[in-house]
């Protein structure tokens, strides 16, 4: 089974593959990371899922921002199943589930944009860029492999260069975070609120977070 997690502000996808769904309580971990509103559909391919299965993982999605929920299946027990939990639910053929599929993976991106606040004990990871168009508030957290960019307020904890990539950076509108940290340098945000009023980006310099004007140079 693959279900597949579209952001529809950001168009930002996720898929993931359940081999055992009555056993895969870290896959449904990583769901509230996942920040909405959200379609999520499911792909099953010869498999019979019971009503005790989709209902389990009809529940995990109501915990999440998701407002659109659909079945595709080859597997007409499976449908039918769906349809009682009044899942929206279609029956399609084999190979035109891989084709969708294959479609939703080709337009999969390492990079996330995010539009909104990010609000305490929420986290939104991404596996390239994550540019924020929005607030971090205090108590959230934000992470990325590459680099990190927050067009407002950056009050929580970032974290790029998560896989250890010392040139990855961070650049904020309002840079007043609680914490920074790039590949395995660490820094505690100002206890001063920032008194300039342009861009800053922090970045490592000789083992050592550093935060500067964020300057962007315009070719004439």
């Amino acid at each position: 089974m693959e279900i597949v997690l579209k952001n529809i502000k950001s168009q930002y996808l996720e898929i993931f593959s359940l081999i055992d769904l009555d056993n895969s309580h870290e896959i449904f971990k990583k769901f509230p990371s996942i920040k909405g509103p959200l379609e999520a559909k499911i792909f099953a391919v010869n498999e019979s899922i019971s009503s005790h299965q989709l209902s389990k993982l009809k529940n995990y999605f109501n915990k999440i921002d998701v407002c659109s929920l659909r079945i595709y299946s080859n597997n007409r027990d499976t449908i039918l199943t769906g349809k009682s939990l009044k899942i929206d639910s279609a029956f399609i053929k084999e190979q035109e589930i891989k084709n969708r599929l294959i479609l939703f993976n080709s337009k999969k991106k390492e990079d996330i944009l995010h539009k909104g606040t990010v609000r305490s004990g929420e986290r939104i990871s991404s596996n390239g860029n994550l540019c924020i168009i929005g607030d971090v508030n205090p108590g959230a957290i934000v992470s990325a492999k590459k680099n990190i960019y927050v067009w407002g307020k950056l009050l929580g904890i970032a974290f790029a260069g998560k896989s250890g990539n010392k040139n990855a950076s961070i650049a904020s509108l309002y840079l007043n975070p609680l914490q920074l940290r790039i590949a395995d340098v660490i820094a505690i945000g100002p206890k001063d609120k920032p008194k300039n009023h342009y861009p800053e980006i922090a970045l490592i310099d000789k083992q050592t977070i550093i935060i500067k004007p964020h300057l962007i140079e315009s070719k004439n």
